[in-house]
């Protein structure tokens, strides 16, 4: 026997429709590129998205034709968000600090149609033109007081001036929730990136469950400010959640350095935001240096990369409550959200910490299984690790237009390529990637607890743990690291630190000082890179050294 419901198809544009109908008012603030701050509601986003919805029609585009973004976090891309999916066409977001092979790469692999870009990437567009003649439009997003010239470029087109002659009267069509709607690729620090290809349903009910208290915990009273890009696995869903609520959105445009997010912050009074540690690490710096505190903000989202846990003391510290997540472009990205329950109430504040760090509990509508090599299930013991597979209906089957890949070779899962462990509670804790742990002596040594533990000494900004081969012990553990200015720490001061706190077999073997470290294209630590580092800088200690053995 079938339920008696009616059969109303999940799709982008209902998100945008009662966001206009029913938080018509609530604002949506922007910083520009072009430099001034910008202010209209959810009621003008609906009106400007179907304009731009007309505009595509017009320029011939077809039901899944793909459209590519590069751009900030900013007013006219979430009229792409909304007027490109909303229409039936694939809103598909690249990653401007790609190397400018992988985005020529990108856009040829999607197949995109037209191209819309921020002024800040017109060299990127120039350094691609022959790329770039297949399209049938590349479109600046500015109005014609800002428009560029350009010799290597001569038929841009003005955004401003795309949209400014349509209707803004436009019929949502509907069509099959399972009809793609966004298209991000991976990084591709394994190899060439891969496009993950999410549908209007996976995107909406991505976008409830990150809404949910124990996640993002959005409401039409906060003030929320995504930090992590929209094109980066659509800044975390925000772009859809905060709408769905009737959140303000404060959007920062090209500025995150920690002035500029923190008068951003304070001058609209933002009570909610997500990021990656990178980001977190320059306010938190700025604030200290400048002694300045919060007035409005209260909860953080943490992902993209491990929060050290010295990073959730500093905000808690200053007043902000910290959720620890995980998630990657195949989980559209959130599965794992550090929320405590009513059981963890009596807790030391240091045993809070412990469950906060962990990189959380599943959310509704993800199950996972921790595997051992041999694909037996492990214990929920917390101290017993293995391979994590997830699966959900915000899950990447398949990449796009890609042959089958390992990470789905077990039927109806996707195996994340991380080492973790998972407790009664269902706390799951990375150990690290299968391809960063350090496995010495037949033992694996965590490269993410090594980190975390340099991250809280007061000497250092960042740290990173990379293996270096070893003809003794197959891989032995280097730390790198970047200090703080005019700070100093030596390999005694090394060993000093991870003693006690770890065995000491697990203590690095020498420490490696460098300016800066490398990160990836979305923030993370770019680890090929650190080894190059390592094995450039050091020599093997010698054997009876006495760390290792």
């Amino acid at each position: 026997m079938l339920g008696q419901m009616m059969n109303a198809p999940l799709l982008v544009s209902s998100i945008l429709r009662h966001a206009a109908a029913y938080h018509g008012d609530t604002e949506i603030v922007s910083r520009t590129v072009e430099g001034p701050i910008h202010r209209y509601t959810y009621a003008e986003l609906s009106r400007r998205a179907k304009k731009l919805a007309n505009a595509l029609e017009r320029l011939g585009l077809e039901r899944g034709d793909r459209v590519g973004t590069l751009a900030w976090n900013g007013y006219r891309h979430m009229e792409l968000y909304y007027g490109v999916s909303g229409s039936g066409l694939v809103c598909h977001t690249i990653n401007p600090r790609l190397f400018r092979e992988q985005i020529a790469y990108i856009i040829d692999h999607a197949g995109d149609r037209v191209l819309f870009s921020d002024l800040s990437f017109l060299p990127i567009l120039e350094a691609l033109a022959d790329t770039l003649k297949t399209l049938k439009a590349v479109v600046i997003m500015t109005d014609e007081a800002h428009m560029p010239t350009s010799d290597i470029l001569p038929n841009l087109v003005c955004y401003e001036t795309l949209i400014a002659g349509e209707p803004d009267e436009y019929e949502w069509p509907e069509f099959d929730e399972n009809t793609a709607s966004g298209l991000c690729y991976t990084s591709g620090t394994t190899g060439e990136p891969k496009g993950v290809l999410y549908s209007h349903r996976s995107s909406v009910l991505h976008a409830m469950s990150a809404a949910l208290p124990d996640v993002l915990g959005l409401s039409s009273l906060d003030s929320v400010s995504p930090i992590v890009p929209m094109f980066h696995v659509n800044a975390w869903g925000v772009p859809f959640a905060a709408p769905m609520v009737g959140a303000k959105l404060v959007m920062p445009g090209p500025k995150l350095d920690g002035a500029s997010l923190h008068e951003l912050f304070e001058q609209e009074g933002v009570t909610a935001t997500a990021g990656v540690p990178t980001v977190w690490l320059g306010l938190l710096d700025w604030m200290d240096a400048h002694a300045r505190s919060f007035t409005s903000l209260k909860r953080v989202a943490i992902g993209g990369a491990a929060s050290p846990p010295i990073m959730i003391s500093r905000f808690q510290s200053k007043g902000v409550m910290v959720r620890h997540a995980w998630g990657m472009t195949e989980t559209s990205p959130i599965g794992l959200a550090a929320a405590l329950t009513a059981k963890h109430e009596g807790l030391s504040p240091e045993e809070r910490l412990m469950l906060q760090s962990k990189q959380g509990r599943p959310v509704f509508g993800m199950e996972f299984r921790i595997d051992d090599a041999a694909g037996r299930p492990v214990a929920r013991d917390g101290k017993s690790f293995g391979s994590m597979l997830v699966r959900g209906p915000w899950i990447a089957a398949a990449y796009f237009n890609s042959p089958a890949s390992p990470a789905h070779e077990v039927e109806g899962w996707f195996n994340t390529g991380d080492v973790v462990t998972m407790d009664a509670d269902g706390f799951v804790q990375i150990v690290d990637r299968t391809k960063d742990v350090v496995k010495s002596g037949g033992e694996w040594i965590s490269s993410i607890e090594l980190e975390n533990i340099a991250q809280a000494h007061s000497a250092i900004k960042e740290a990173a743990v990379v293996a270096r081969p070893d003809e003794r012990w197959g891989e032995r553990p280097v730390l790198v690291v970047q200090l703080k200015p005019e700070a100093s720490f030596s390999r005694h001061d090394m060993i000093e630190l991870y003693t006690g706190k770890i065995p000491k077999w697990s203590i690095p073997d020498e420490v490696v000082i460098v300016k800066e470290l490398p990160h990836t294209a979305t923030g993370k630590l770019l680890k090929t890179a650190i080894r190059e580092i390592v094995v450039n800088e050091t020599q093997p200690v010698p054997l009876d050294d006495g760390i290792a053995g």
